[in-house]
């Protein structure tokens, strides 16, 4: 089981970085939502699959909170924030760099990752040191996405895959960690998602623009 279990779980995990890069890349708000839960996906899988290789039955329970949370409500609340901002405030914006660039800065981001990881000596992530350099890296994209992009509604986007980064590396990590522990990280997950869409569409209500670079001055 271990010989074909490790390999799906680091192969899962080059999909994951690979659909968070189309979140990243995709020119609709509409579309990074869908993207995000497609990627989502790719995490439950990777949970799952974990769930096989080490036997615990705590992973299988958060493969399908994840499911529940990331997959479904998390894409459910932004494209219900994004239906009640309406044409009005533009949410489709450009990023400031272009794709090219993008997928260049990732890719170096991603390397550094697997570096960085290749020197960890830890029983728990001996076999999937891949997975946990994509893990880590998503903290990198998640930041990046929030940098480089116009809209404040896509900048959720990067905190959400930070997010999804910090869930795969505590999987891996700790994978015999109680299930309060992922309630706890899906709970606040969607808690956080929440609040940004309401000040969001608040910000798209109030000042019919999500540009950043529009909204970075306060006026009285």
């Amino acid at each position: 089981m271990d010989m074909i279990g490790y390999p799906l779980v680091n192969a899962l995990g080059a999909c994951l970085i690979i659909t968070s890069m189309t979140v990243v890349l995709a020119k609709t708000m509409r579309a990074s939502a869908f993207l995000y839960s497609f990627q989502s996906l790719m995490l439950v899988a990777i949970l799952a699959s974990l769930g096989f290789v080490t036997s615990s039955s705590e992973l299988f329970t958060w493969s399908a909170t994840a499911f529940v949370t990331k997959v479904v409500l998390v894409p459910a609340i932004l494209l219900f924030t994004l239906k009640k901002i309406g044409g009005d405030a533009h949410a489709d914006l450009l990023p400031k760099i272009n794709s090219m660039k993008a997928v260049a800065l990732v890719a170096v981001e991603v390397f550094v990752c697997f570096v960085a990881v290749s020197g960890i000596e830890l029983p728990t992530a001996a076999e999937v040191k891949p997975t946990l350099a994509v893990a880590l890296a998503h903290f990198f994209i998640g930041l990046t996405c929030i940098v480089i992009q116009r809209s404040i509604f896509k900048q959720i986007f990067g905190y959400c895959l930070m997010e999804n980064g910090s869930h795969v590396a505590l999987a891996l990590l700790a994978p015999q960690a109680p299930e309060l522990v992922e309630i706890g990280v899906a709970t606040d997950a969607i808690f956080a998602v929440i609040i940004l869409s309401v000040l969001v569409w608040r910000m798209g209500h109030y000042a019919h623009t999500l540009d950043a670079d529009d909204l970075c001055e306060l006026k009285g």
